[in-house]
């Protein structure tokens, strides 16, 4: 994957992030949870794209 787009991905992202956590009302713990989570999947994916964790489509739960 190219730098550029790996860039332009987490821009939007972070974006997306910040308008929902600005713009839409919710209760600050809700909030906090969604950040999390939204972190949580940029690392994996950030992780599984330098090839340090496996693709995620070979996984297998169960």
């Amino acid at each position: 994957m190219p730098l550029i787009t790996l860039i332009i991905t987490l821009a939007v992202v972070g974006l997306i992030l910040w308008a929902v956590n600005t713009y839409l009302p919710m209760d600050g713990k809700i909030k906090q949870i969604m950040n999390i989570v939204v972190v949580i999947v940029v690392i994996l994916w950030l992780l599984s794209v330098f090839g340090i964790l496996p693709s995620m489509s070979t996984m297998r739960i169960g």
